[in-house]
């Protein structure tokens, strides 16, 4: 999975000092390859694959003797736990409930890490993207959402859900950050200059 490179990351940065000078939120952006290793699920899949597929072409069929039966449940395995290992595959054996809540659950963490519970004004803002699950989340701190709605970032981030499951992560970024810089800017007009977080976009690959 490739992230964005370096002269894409400084467009997103760029792109969120612009907004800062027209409004007292501090805008912070991350970008996570994926929210979850999700080491456990190949194992689990080809675990259970290995216990039932051998075992139905032995009563189907009766071409497998009891040795045979444990030699193919173990080759089963073994193959088919390298195969869903591949992050493409990997990502498609979750149910979506799950990597959503993983991601959900990322997010959170990276607002309160990122320290934009603690800004003056309570004004953060984190926009963030997990590319394997195909997650984006706008959250902000008690500043913002007194004056904004929650519902009002809610076609914004479906917009930048639709870029990223195009590949264009980067595309979306943007009209992203542009598009809660009108909602911002409107609402919470700079009163002085400020930057207390960096405006650089957060890679956790």
């Amino acid at each position: 999975m490739t992230l964005l490179t370096q002269d894409e990351q400084q467009q997103v940065a760029e792109a969120i000092d612009r907004i800062e000078r027209h409004t007292d939120a501090e805008v912070v952006t991350v970008l996570a390859a994926q929210a979850d290793d999700y080491h456990y699920i190949p194992l689990l899949w080809a675990g259970l694959a290995a216990l039932l597929l051998p075992g139905i072409v032995l009563v189907l069929t009766g071409w497998l003797s009891s040795g045979e039966l444990l030699l193919a449940q173990w080759l089963t395995f073994i193959v088919l736990a390298l195969l869903f290992r591949m992050p493409k595959i990997t990502t498609r054996l979750i149910p979506r409930s799950v990597r959503h809540w993983r991601a959900g659950n990322l997010a959170h963490r990276q607002f309160v890490q990122l320290g934009l519970h603690h800004t003056s004004g309570e004004t953060g803002m984190l926009i963030f993207v997990s590319e394997a699950e195909r997650y984006v989340e706008i959250m902000v701190d008690r500043g913002i959402s007194q004056r904004i709605d929650d519902s009002t970032w809610e076609s914004i981030v479906a917009d930048f859900t639709s870029h990223v499951r195009e590949g264009k992560t980067l595309e979306g970024f943007l009209a992203c950050i542009d598009a809660c810089g009108e909602e911002l800017k409107r609402v919470l007009p700079a009163t002085h200059e400020r930057n207390e977080l960096p405006n650089r976009l957060v890679i956790l690959s």
